[in-house]
């Protein structure tokens, strides 16, 4: 395994547990810079090498997006007041902020769960973006509020586009926002939505054929094509700018083994060279929380063209992302819940059209990664396996050149 060559500590954090836990800290790369947030709200800019601290910014709720161009820090958070904050990213001054809960309401129940979420963020080139989320329960029901904001540069909001379905991720190209949405607990919410970055008006929609309320996992841009992680049928698709299927991929669809029917759901997508790298999670059953069986293809990478398998790789534990740049993917592999074994946590770097290229090898678990500049971030945090007793790893951010 290779080794990420600069690191530097972020602080004291609560040691992560056997299962994956919410985002707690983000990262972005731009300008000959890495900048990342942290869990108590803290944002940081560093040179790429990581010599020096550039400026550090207060705040008081945990940093869960990022997305950084040459002018623009855009900071996402988690917390009562689940704020949108835009920074200077040569200077870390606050230019403006905004409070996601006038738009979704505030938390129903003081718990993390219940707290108002910016879950993505995405600067263009006279737009930020970003897709906010909040969660509660009524009775047996479980309902989430939403809301995608389109700002100009000075803050103030140009368009909203509301749904009563929880958004997952959000990615940016050409004048289009494509908007993915996980759970649609309505059975007339797509869960993918195009959106016009400049109106917010809605350019296309998509949605799986399935009668279930999850739907869409990820999504990524693909020279105008769309790439799809569908969680509904647990498989990936690429749709032309119309939305119209080009092609379907079988991911970790449902199995039989030893009698029981698993499944894993493919949560993260990005494209390379044309290529759809799709990436799969945790095995899940129909029939128990803890099933005996595993997938064959639980944390699993796929690469598709034109509807064909180029090649898979093993990734050995939950990918919290999927990152693309000069023909490669990125992904991160931190804790299998069920295996449970430290040797598999590390970051993975793939050729898009050959495969599997090295692993970055990992004490703690990697949970948040960017490429940008040619730089590779990656926010590792540390993590206590609950049969083990022993904590692995830090809170630390490291970088590479992110080609070698």
């Amino acid at each position: 395994m290779a080794a990420f060559t600069n690191r530097t500590e972020l602080g004291d954090l609560e040691a992560a547990a056997s299962r994956h836990n919410w985002a707690r800290s983000a990262v972005a790369a731009a300008a000959g810079r890495v900048f990342v947030g942290t869990n108590d709200g803290q944002v940081s800019a560093f040179d790429s090498a990581l010599d020096s601290e550039l400026w550090s910014a207060d705040g008081a709720t945990s940093v869960v997006s990022m997305a950084a161009t040459d002018d623009f820090l855009v900071v996402g958070e988690r917390g009562e007041d689940s704020s949108l904050r835009v920074l200077d990213p040569e200077t870390g001054e606050r230019r403006w902020e905004y409070a996601t809960t006038d738009d979704i309401g505030t938390a129903t129940k003081e718990s993390l769960f219940f707290y108002p979420y910016i879950v993505d963020v995405a600067v263009t080139d006279d737009r930020v973006i970003a897709a906010a989320r909040r969660y509660e329960r009524d009775g047996d029901e479980r309902v989430w509020s939403s809301v995608v904001l389109g700002f100009d540069r000075d803050g103030a909001v140009q368009w909203r586009y509301r749904v009563g379905a929880s958004p997952i991720a959000l990615t940016v190209e050409n004048g289009r926002v494509a908007v993915a949405y996980n759970r649609c607990p309505k059975p007339d919410q797509d869960g993918l939505v195009v959106l016009d970055s400049e109106t917010g008006d809605t350019l296309t929609t998509w949605d799986p054929d399935t009668d279930e309320d999850r739907r869409v996992g990820d999504v990524a841009f693909a020279d105008g094509d769309i790439a799809v992680c569908c969680h509904g049928d647990k498989r990936g698709y690429l749709l032309d700018s119309d939305g119209h299927e080009q092609w379907g991929f079988d991911l970790a669809t449902k199995q039989d083994i030893d009698g029981e029917t698993v499944y894993a759901y493919p949560n993260h997508v990005c494209v390379a060279d044309g290529v759809a790298v799709f990436v799969t999670g945790n095995t899940f059953a129909e029939s128990t929380r803890d099933p005996d069986a595993r997938h064959p293809d639980e944390h699993t990478a796929f690469a598709v063209e034109n509807g064909e398998q180029l090649w898979t790789h093993s990734n050995g534990g939950f990918a919290r992302a999927a990152r693309s740049s000069d023909g490669r993917a990125i992904i991160p592999s931190a804790q299998n819940f069920r295996r449970r074994s430290a040797e598999t946590h590390g970051v993975h770097t793939f050729d898009a059209e050959e495969g599997h290229v090295e692993t970055d090898s990992i004490a703690g678990i990697p949970t948040a990664v960017a490429v940008g500049d040619d730089v590779l971030a990656v926010v590792e945090e540390p993590v206590e396996y609950h049969d083990e007793g022993v904590t692995h790893g830090a809170y630390r951010l490291h970088t590479r050149p992110a080609t070698r």
